[in-house]
């Protein structure tokens, strides 16, 4: 018997690797990548298959970097009937690049995904979910590059991102485009990130399910999870010199993220985020 919701929630994946990650930037440098074991095409096919297995569907924001070097999985993810979105070309954060280096990045990330995939690109997620007060004229860009919706905020507290004032339901900005930020659950007065990444892999499965259960229950807004190709991948090569906080952050419990993924997407029901948040779109 499936006993799973019959809401329908967003499933995301950052298409990055390993040596992508803003926890690394300091110890390899973008004109070193070529150089690194590259392991994120395995992975993202794992997690295809998984997503079959469960009859979920998702939307892949896809890195440039990886789309030019492996367009066939951009193709696959696309014949598998799942959204092919941006992650930038670079995955440099917004809050480091200029105004007009941000709108290169993002236009050519967009025009190389739809050369490749043969259809129309108009989601975007910026790395680290770095748009926030300082660099609002990102939204701008967006715009201006053609895309339809972001999902670049995040209203919680964190030491590296957060927009913990910023609306935390979808909303059409002032420049013309929709942002759908990461769900978070208030309790006790403090807003907690449920969205997946890191706190998915850190907090026992049985109480994630617990707090997305009572979101989807007590909110009329669409629940999203975000996770990466990387996270399922436990034999990925360490980066030894790396802070130790980093480490931890990226390492931990790598050997159990697919089963609960797997989990996941047993107990809900998933469907890629321009199907999901379509209402709000056609406002």
């Amino acid at each position: 018997m499936d006993n799973r919701s019959t809401v329908f929630s967003a499933l995301t994946v950052d298409v990055e690797d390993y040596f992508h990650v803003a926890a690394f930037e300091r110890n390899i440098a973008a004109a070193d990548w070529d150089k690194m074991p590259v392991r994120v095409e395995k992975n993202t096919n794992q997690l295809l298959d998984l997503f079959d297995t469960h009859q979920a569907k998702a939307t892949f924001f896809m890195l440039g970097w990886v789309a030019e070097r492996f367009p066939e999985l951009v193709r696959e993810i696309h014949r598998r009937g799942h959204e092919v979105a941006s992650h930038g070309y670079n995955h440099a954060k917004a809050t480091s690049q200029s105004p007009d280096d941000f709108l290169q990045d993002v236009s050519r990330a967009k025009s190389l995904l739809e050369d490749i995939a043969g259809t129309a690109v108009t989601g975007y997620r910026a790395p680290s979910f770095s748009i926030g007060k300082q660099n609002e004229w990102a939204f701008s860009a967006l715009k201006q590059a053609g895309y339809q919706y972001s999902s670049s905020t995040y209203p919680v507290k964190h030491d590296l991102y957060g927009t913990p004032d910023w609306p935390q339901q979808p909303y059409l900005r002032s420049e013309g485009i929709w942002e759908c930020p990461m769900p978070v659950l208030t309790m006790l007065g403090r807003q907690l990130p449920i969205a997946g990444g890191g706190y998915f892999r850190l907090l026992p499965y049985w109480l994630t399910r617990r707090l997305i259960s009572r979101y989807v229950s007590q909110k009329d807004i669409p629940y999203m999870f975000y996770c990466h190709p990387w996270e399922i991948d436990p034999e990925q090569p360490r980066i030894a010199d790396a802070p130790l906080k980093s480490r931890f952050r990226h390492y931990v419990n790598l050997g159990k993220m697919e089963a609960k993924i797997g989990c996941l997407l047993q107990d809900f029901n998933w469907r890629s985020v321009s199907q999901v948040y379509q209402p709000y779109f056609n406002r």
